[in-house]
């Protein structure tokens, strides 16, 4: 196909195609003339990951760069070059926090709970240091003690890690894998987000319904209360 066949089917505009290109992400079109390029499926599925990544994903170029290489190198296994994908989707906290004390306690405890969990997780994971980060926050302003629920919600991202990877199995391509690595995690962030919200309701209205039946109670018979 034509470039202006590519850019219909993708949705891409002419120019950000041809910058794709020449930044790299984008292997040229087949020359047919001297001013004419053919460009075939490849292009296509390579065009909708980048798309993917920068949209979904919210990725620099640079970013997706090193990612379409960790694509490109065959001789990667599939769990770095998801690991490639994941890891640029975890913002950056630095070493997890700060130097303060609340910061060193927080890091200290993710680290206690890899190793009781027995997660096979290299020193320097981006999501270890935000973990640590929020955990250090949660203590700044009080809250501390929501450390306590952690093996619980772990247990929790465990499950869900699991679904998650199954689903992603079902690619069976390298580029097939990174996408769905990258819309699971970034657009299933946000479906578990607004599940976990309708649970908070539910379980909020059946965990406080007796108090409020009695309230409401206590409103309608004010002297029940003192017999």
């Amino acid at each position: 196909m034509r470039i202006g066949e590519l850019s219909r089917r993708t949705g891409v505009p002419v120019p950000t195609i041809k910058y794709y290109v020449r930044e790299g992400l984008l292997p040229p079109g087949e020359l047919s003339s001297p001013n004419q390029a053919s460009y075939g499926d490849g292009h296509e599925r390579r065009l909708r990951l980048i798309r993917a990544l920068l949209e979904v994903g919210g990725l620099s170029v640079a970013a997706i760069g090193d990612v379409l290489v960790a694509i490109d190198d065959k001789e990667r296994p599939v769990h770095k070059l998801l690991g490639a994908a994941a890891q640029r989707l975890v913002p950056e906290y630095g070493d997890g926090g700060g130097d303060d004390a609340e910061a060193v306690l927080a890091r200290e405890r993710v680290t206690r709970l890899i190793e009781a969990r027995g997660w096979r997780i290299q020193p320097g994971n981006k999501a270890a240091g935000a973990l640590a980060a929020a955990l250090a926050s949660l203590t700044r302003v009080g809250h501390g003690s929501f450390a306590e629920l952690l093996d619980d919600y772990a247990d929790a991202a465990e499950r869900v890690a699991r679904v998650d990877l199954e689903y992603t199995a079902r690619r069976a391509d390298r580029e097939g894998l990174v996408e769905a690595v990258v819309v699971g995690t970034v657009v299933g962030d946000a479906v578990f987000a607004a599940l976990r919200r309708m649970a908070q309701v539910d379980a909020s209205s059946r965990l406080f319904a007796e108090e409020r039946q009695e309230q409401e109670e206590g409103a309608v018979h004010p002297g029940r209360g003192l017999r």
